[in-house]
C-alpha cells in the first residue's frame, strides 16, 4: 500500500469529518486507515476486533458509525479493486 494513496484518503476523511455531519463516521474511517497502512504497529489485535465489532455490536449509533467508518477505512487500502476514495465515495452516499 502506498504512502501517496494513504495521505490522499487521510486527507479527504480530514476535510469530510468537518464538512459532513457524519464525523464519527470519519473519525472511525481515519483510524481505519491507519491500521490498514501501519498495520499490527498501530494497536493492539484487541482493539483491532473491537473496533471491527462496534459496526454492527456498538452500543449507541454514534460508536457503530465509528465501526462502519473503521471498516470502510480499512477496506479503503486493503481491497486492491477499491478505487482511492472509493469506500469514502460509498460512505457519502448512504
Amino acid at each position: 500500500m502506498d504512502e501517496a494513496r494513504f495521505m490522499t484518503e487521510m486527507n479527504k476523511a480530514h476535510i469530510l469529518r468537518k464538512s459532513d455531519k457524519r464525523s464519527d463516521y470519519w473519525d472511525g474511517f481515519s483510524r481505519g486507515l491507519r491500521r490498514a497502512y501501519h498495520g499490527a504497529l498501530f494497536g493492539t489485535e484487541q482493539e483491532h476486533a473491537h473496533w471491527l465489532s462496534l459496526a454492527s455490536d456498538g452500543g449507541d449509533e454514534s460508536s457503530r458509525e465509528r465501526g462502519r467508518g473503521y471498516r470502510d477505512g480499512m477496506a479503503a487500502l486493503l481491497d486492491p479493486r477499491a478505487e482511492s476514495g472509493g469506500a469514502a465515495a460509498s460512505a457519502r452516499r448512504r
